[in-house]
């Protein structure tokens, strides 16, 4: 089987979850994550609109990843995400940090939002 190696231009991949955590670029990060080309920082979960709405101008879509299973996102938070230009595509969160890992390959303007598999 050939592997081939996986470029991401110094942009950090999630690289890893389990019960509570992800890790991203080695680094693990407990509850909820804000992962985008510059990094990752915890992320207070829907409520917490700030750093997401700050995206802006920098990304096209926001992957959400709603835990264990998919869900809507709330709508108020869909609103201002797309006021400001930022598409959402909920998935659950293993396939949302998969997909990320694929788009930011690609150098797509990504960013992915997840929340903890418990």
């Amino acid at each position: 089987m050939r592997l081939n190696e996986i470029p991401f231009n110094g942009a950090r991949p999630v690289d890893g979850y389990g019960p509570g955590f992800f890790r991203v670029g080695g680094e693990v990060i407990h509850g909820a994550v804000l992962v985008t080309a510059r990094g990752a920082q915890a992320w207070g979960g829907y409520d917490d609109a700030g750093p997401l709405l700050a995206l802006a101008g920098e990304i096209d879509v926001l992957l959400v990843g709603t835990g264990r299973t998919i869900a809507h996102p709330p709508a108020a938070l869909r609103d201002k995400l797309d006021a400001v230009g930022i598409g959402v595509e909920p998935m659950a969160s293993d396939a949302a940090a998969r997909t990320y890992n694929v788009l930011l390959s690609e150098g797509r303007r990504i960013a992915a939002a997840l929340l903890p598999v418990d």
